[in-house]
């Protein structure tokens, strides 16, 4: 697609040098990337601590569990035992703990639990897993115990620290001994960590999982803010621009006033002639496009008649909408550009087709040809004030100033260009603004 040097500028002209326009792209792109990097860090730093939270949480959840499922296993053991008719007569006898020993060696087996010990009413053990333990007073006060008190809970014994649980042994109605069971704390603790263990895949993969989709969710913001403006005013690009213009807009201001004063003064052919002095009018209607906006009707009837007179056809997409005064001067300036280059660019006998949608909330402008087409990495070029690509170099002083305006226009209204290729195999330059003129 050629960059025309006839660029139509915001208030009817053409636009002047002014700062490069690669460098003010490149700094609008680091800035975009910077941000974008920015916000990938916090979603990142929000996905982690997320997780981090939710593992701790699922962690203790997880010790209140192991050691609840311990304490009501050592508890129901010792009641288990306690309820023994076994248990109850061989206390206070002679072989007690030959008879005994075995029964609480197999319970302690069978049910997992560290130890197993049965002791008298005066507190003397009568078995433990110690042979040299046995016929030894307890470790701790079984005064509670001994009265016909329950206790569950974690004491210092010959084994070590242990979550035990010490119930009374009954025959006729009083307390005869005590059955006590416990879990080595060292043993809980190595069961919490095997379920860690096993929940710290799930923790890693929803780590994984979260900061890819923050990733994707920064591709995705990148995607749709790429062509964002990097500063939210260039006044002194805007002041450049002026200067440029300021000649012609004296001259299109006094043929203003004179188109004014001829219709104010009821001679409506006298203007008509005037203008066609100016501008001959070769006679075109884009009503049928779905064009109601008057002055985008007269811009591209005009257009379209004077490509005719090259073989060209200039199309309106039928899905073109606009309602009057949707349209401000900046969205006629930038369609005449767009139009224009991609008239250049499909040269005599091409095809251009134009899509305009505009609505309360934004301008859509999609602008395709059947030229040689665009690559859209050269972008940064191609907005920069006087390059053209109908010259050697691609550069001239008082040209190729049609995308630098629509550069502008669209910072100017925080909007996005885009560009791609056509179904007629061309360029197709897509430009969205938003609302709010």
């Amino acid at each position: 697609m050629l960059i025309d040097a006839h660029a139509v500028g915001p208030d009817g002209g053409g636009a002047g040098e002014g700062r490069s326009g690669v460098a003010r792209y490149s700094e609008w792109l680091l800035s975009r990337r910077f941000r974008l990097l920015v916000v990938l860090l916090i979603q990142c730093a929000v996905v982690v601590t997320c997780v981090g939270l939710t593992a701790f949480a699922a962690a203790r959840a997880q010790e209140r569990q192991v050691r609840e499922a311990t304490t009501e296993r050592v508890l129901a053991v010792a009641r288990s035992l306690a309820d023994l008719d076994q248990v109850r007569v061989a206390i206070g006898r002679g072989d007690a703990e030959q008879e005994l020993q075995p029964l609480t060696e197999l319970i302690q087996q069978a049910s997992g639990v560290d130890y197993v010990v049965i002791s008298d009413a005066r507190g003397i053990r009568i078995t433990h897993p110690v042979a040299g333990e046995r016929g030894r007073p307890v470790s701790t006060d079984p005064s509670d115990v001994l009265a016909g008190a329950t206790f569950v809970g974690t004491e210092e014994g010959t084994l070590g620290p242990t979550l035990r649980a010490k119930v009374p042994v009954y025959r006729d109605g009083d307390v005869v001994g005590a059955a006590s069971v416990g879990v080595l704390e060292s043993e809980i603790a190595a069961d919490l960590r095997s379920s860690l263990t096993a929940m710290a895949p799930w923790v890693l993969l929803a780590v994984l999982v979260g900061l890819t989709g923050a990733a994707g969710v920064s591709a995705a913001i990148g995607a749709r803010v790429r062509r964002l403006e990097a500063e939210n005013a260039e006044l002194g690009e805007q002041r450049r621009l002026s200067r440029a213009l300021r000649e012609q807009t004296h001259e299109f201001r006094t043929r203003i006033h004179a188109v004014y004063g001829l219709v104010e003064s009821g001679e409506a052919d006298a203007a008509l002639d005037y203008l066609a002095e100016l501008a001959p009018i070769t006679g075109a209607d884009t009503r049928d496009g779905g064009v109601e906006d008057p002055r985008l009707r007269a811009v591209l009837g005009e257009m379209a008649a004077e490509y005719r007179t090259q073989g060209g056809l200039l199309e309106i997409d039928p899905l073109t909408s606009t309602s009057a005064g949707e349209l401000g001067g900046d969205d006629l300036s930038l369609i005449a550009n767009l139009v224009i280059n991609a008239v250049e660019a499909a040269g005599p006998g091409g095809h251009v087709q134009v899509l305009v949608l505009a609505d309360e909330f934004g301008t859509e402008v999609a602008v395709g040809d059947d030229g040689p087409g665009l690559d859209p990495e050269a972008l940064p070029t191609m907005i920069e004030h006087g390059y053209s690509t109908k010259e050697p170099g691609g550069r001239n002083a008082t040209r190729g100033v049609g995308l630098a305006v629509v550069w502008q226009i669209v910072l100017d209204r925080d909007g996005e260009i885009e560009v791609g290729r056509s179904p007629a195999g061309g360029a197709l330059v897509t430009v969205r603004l938003r609302g709010g003129r």
